[in-house]
């Protein structure tokens, strides 16, 4: 299933947004829902929470793989408002890779350091984009993302610090330093999202507020986007083709947590921690428990 393409041009970044990203590898905000819908996709979200609180692989299942498990965030996945936009930067042919929620609590430690997405992805190359959907309010208060302006014009190394608050897979960090201020923070109402760049340098502090700051990170690509390592992991088309054929489709799910769906999903996200952590000196508790269940 694909969007029809009028309804995807009808959201294409302005021209003064482009030059933006072009510019600096990103932009924000980006006026996506009304505060009112986000606030009904968080409280659908909260609602699949409390009834699976109890149930630690629907769990992790729910943040890693959202939109291959729960019907409205595939929703989001394929909306023309948030689709419309990652055209204006990747074409008409678009893959969303994945779609990952980053939740801090209220008062939580938790962080993300300075990385950048695509050195561990495991692509043959840069064509991504990544949409950030805030579904609260994404302040420096709550820890909202931090972009490096222009950073995304290199790749640099990286270093594993397997930090048991560091939300990132493996903690992985720059090896380089980063001017704190020189960084811009990300400042999002409920409903706006921001998008960049899968070389930004970007991190995000802890939550000092008493809400909680929930994310949806969508990832996007080109179908000619393929592993290195050959592998075929999973995507869904959400704009024009797949011509190219290098991954599974991913068809919107057919209820929440649907057995067909959670056989897919388990199978394929075992496939794709073997590319996030390839290379990895050690085994944390993350990568164990990606092991033996989703």
């Amino acid at each position: 299933m694909t969007i029809q393409q009028d309804e995807i041009n009808a959201h294409r970044l302005k021209s003064g947004q482009m030059q933006a990203y072009q510019s600096n590898g990103y932009v924000f905000p980006v006026d996506v829902y009304s505060e009112a819908e986000a606030r009904s996709i968080r409280r659908q979200l909260e609602e699949v929470e409390a009834t699976i609180k109890d149930e630690a692989e629907l769990l992790r299942a729910m943040h890693r793989r959202p939109s291959w498990l729960l019907p409205f965030i595939d929703a989001v996945v394929r909306d023309p408002r948030v689709v419309g936009p990652v055209t204006s930067i990747l074409g008409t042919d678009v893959l969303a890779y994945n779609a990952a929620f980053f939740i801090k609590e209220p008062n939580s430690d938790n962080f993300v350091s300075w990385h950048q997405d695509l050195h561990y992805w495991g692509f043959n190359k840069a064509e991504e984009v990544t949409a950030w959907v805030a579904l609260s309010p994404s302040t420096a208060e709550s820890g909202c993302m931090r972009f490096v302006p222009g950073s995304h014009e290199k790749d640099v190394e990286h270093v594993d610090t397997f930090s048991d608050q560091n939300m990132l897979t493996r903690g992985q960090e720059l090896a380089v330093a980063v001017k704190e201020e020189d960084a811009v923070d990300v400042i999002l109402k409920a409903g706006q999202m921001s998008l960049h760049h899968g070389h930004m340098f970007h991190s995000s502090g802890a939550n000092r507020s008493d809400d909680r700051r929930i994310g949806l990170a969508i990832r996007y690509i080109t179908p000619d986007m393929c592993q290195v390592g050959g592998e075929r992991l999973g995507a869904s088309v959400v704009s024009g083709e797949d011509r190219v054929g290098h991954y599974e489709d991913v068809p919107p799910p057919c209820g929440i947590f649907n057995p067909q769906d959670l056989d897919r999903y388990r199978r394929l996200i075992s496939l794709d921690h073997k590319v996030k952590f390839r290379g990895a000196e050690q085994k944390t508790d993350k990568q164990i428990t990606a092991d033996a269940a989703p």
